[in-house]
Formats: C-alpha cells, structure tokens, sequence
C-alpha cells in the first residue's frame, strides 16, 4: 500500500504541473499575438527606411556621418538581447553560446586584452555572463516592461554616443529572429559602423531618376542614419520579445503532453499495484478460509 500512495501522490504532482504549463501555454499564446503584430508592423518601415537611405547615399559623398566610419576593431561592444524569464526551451541558451561564440571566434585577441564589453537586455544574459569574465554596462532587465521606441531609442543613444566618442570600434548585436512561433532564428549583425549600403542607382525604364531634395541630400542622410540605427536595435528587440514568448509556448505545449504521457504510465502502474493488493488480500482471504475450514 505505500508503494500505491507514492504513485497516487505523483499523479496528483504532475496533474498540478501540467495545469500549470497548460495556463502558461495560453498565457504565452495570447501575448505572442501582441508582440507578432508588432514586429510585422515594424518590419515594412524598417526595410522602406533602409531602402531610401541606400538610395539618398548612392550619390553622397563619404564621411558625412561618423556612424559610418571605419575603424581597426580595438574595441568591441556586443549587444545581447534574451530575456528575463525561462521555461522557454533553448531560447535563452542559444543567444549565449553564440554571444560566446562571436566572442571567442572574431574577436579572441580582443578578449584577451579586455576590450570586449557586454550590454545585457534581459535577466537571463546578464546573469549568465556576470559570473564570467566580461564587462557588463547594464542588464535592462525592465526594458521589456516598457517595450516601446522611446525606451529602446534612450539605449540606442548612448551607445551612438560611445561609439562617435572613440569608446568603441564596433558594435555587434546578437539576438533571435522571429519566423514563426515554432522557428526563431538566431541572429548576428553589425550594428555599428554602418555596412556599406547598395551603391547602385535607381532607374527606371533605364533611365537614371534624380530627385530634388530640401533641404538637402546630405543633411537628409545625417537625420536618417541615427534613425535607422534606432529602428535597427529596436527591431531587435522586438524581434527577440516576439520569439521568446514563440519559444515558451512551444517548450510548454511538449511538457503539457509530456506530462499527459507520463500520467497515462503512472496511471497503468497504479492499477498494476493496486490489483495486485486486491489479488493478495484475497488470496489471504481465500487461505485463511481454508485453513479454519480444515480445523
């Protein structure tokens, strides 16, 4: 009988467990519908604002933005973007190892002689690399509470700042993609100094079209590289927000059935014991009948 009192108290167990992960599940299913909506929304007027910015820089002369200064990679700042809370399978884990990765591959040397500096956005990056050896600025754990331009844009600024100030070399930014809520894909981009953007120019029936531009084309190109640098990272953001809740409601939907595979075992094994109590309480019965009977 104590052996059926542990099975009967571990079904209860995991009976609450997947209650739990079923609630989780559809808690996480009804706020990637939100996040969703955002980055598809993002996506068109960040492409639409690369595309003019290729198109206005096509016949611009060089050196009108520091941003797009090209520098020997001295100093490195890596940008990593998970999130503040798990249960969402490998979500986490695989922006670390290829932060790792990046860091250990590209830019060893720089390692070594401690030029390389982490900002963090979420709780689980910040707590993975504060036990190692690296600099940190900030985790930005409350980033995701105000998810908005604004906020993002406040980041994007200072390092904008560190950048054009010499502080650093190059930014990189590691992050997860969203494709769908099953297929996140793990990202790396160079965020700062700016890649060369498509040089050719726009035509039109193969005619070269040329437009007037006020105030003018150059200053026009140095308001919108900061801008696209902020849609950029907040992009980013809004693409990891999107795939970790892609990512939990997968991991929890496996250990909802995972949970019901494992109760319908336990379940078989409890009736096993508790059949097999039943035959051997008869059995005594049976004998003990026997046996008064003979007397």
């Amino acid at each position: 009988m104590a052996n059926l009192k542990e099975v009967r108290n571990r079904i209860v167990s995991i009976t609450s467990t997947q209650q739990i992960t079923k609630a989780m599940k559809m808690v996480s299913a009804a706020k990637l519908k939100r996040a969703t909506d955002a980055i598809v929304q993002m996506r068109p007027y960040a492409e639409k604002l690369r595309e003019i910015l290729s198109n206005l820089s096509a016949t611009a002369e060089g050196g009108l933005s520091p941003f797009m200064e090209q520098r020997s990679p001295k100093n490195i700042l890596v940008i990593v973007v998970a999130s503040n809370r798990g249960l969402a399978g490998a979500f986490n884990m695989n922006v670390i190892k290829a932060t790792s990765t990046l860091i250990n591959t590209k830019y060893s040397k720089q390692k070594e002689n401690g030029k390389v500096t982490l900002i963090t956005v979420g709780k689980k990056g910040y707590d993975f690399f504060s036990r190692r050896d690296y600099q940190i600025l900030g985790e930005n754990t409350d980033l995701f509470a105000n998810l908005d331009f604004e906020h993002v844009s406040e980041l994007a600024d200072k390092v904008m700042h560190d950048f054009a100030e010499g502080k650093y070399d190059r930014v990189e930014l590691v992050y997860n993609q969203f494709k769908n809520a099953a297929v996140q894909v793990l990202t790396t981009e160079q965020l700062l100094p700016l890649q060369a953007l498509d040089n050719e120019h726009v035509e039109t029936d193969g005619v070269s079209v040329d437009y007037i531009l006020e105030p003018s084309q150059d200053r026009i190109i140095r308001d919108l590289i900061p801008k696209s640098i902020k849609i950029q990272l907040y992009k980013a953001v809004l693409d990891s927000h999107a795939s970790e809740h892609g990512a939990r409601m997968t991991a929890m939907d496996k250990a909802t059935d995972n949970a019901g595979e494992l109760l319908k075992s336990l379940k078989i094994s409890y009736n096993r014991a508790r059949q097999a109590a039943i035959t051997t309480e008869l059995t005594e019965i049976v004998s003990g009948a026997a046996a008064l009977s003979e007397g």
